[in-house]
């Protein structure tokens, strides 16, 4: 694979959860970070969580900084998951996530020199 792939998306009610997966079996998590980001309609893509090839974690967003939002990963399953609780409708978006070698980047990303996966839509709405 030349990209991540991600699932895990869909409708969810204002409160609920949804753990979104990243998968990544064409990068070496020994060699790659892998961040979470967003783009919410009419708005700037925004980092939300990112872990780098050593599992230190950058904290892009105060949702994530409080802990609605956490990042883990399965190295057996190649999988980098973010699981979101409390979802809000200010949460919509389509969400993404992007490989890049040793470290992680700022927020809002750059779009160049990571690989970006094609995305995954969340919505929440009552």
């Amino acid at each position: 694979q030349l990209h991540p792939v991600e699932s895990g998306g869909g409708l969810v009610q204002p409160g609920g959860s949804l753990r979104l997966a990243c998968l990544v079996s064409g990068f070496s998590l020994d060699v790659y970070a892998i961040g979470w980001y967003r783009q919410a309609p009419g708005k700037e893509r925004e980092g939300i969580l990112c872990m780098n090839n050593n599992t230190d974690i950058t904290y892009y967003s105060d949702d994530a900084a409080k802990g609605r939002f956490t990042i883990f990963r399965d190295t057996a399953k190649k999988t980098v998951y973010l699981q979101m609780n409390s979802l809000k409708p200010e949460d919509t978006g389509v969400y993404y996530c992007a490989a890049e070698l040793v470290t992680c980047g700022t927020s809002p990303p750059t779009l160049l020199g990571k690989y970006w996966g094609q995305g995954t839509q969340v919505t929440v709405t009552s």
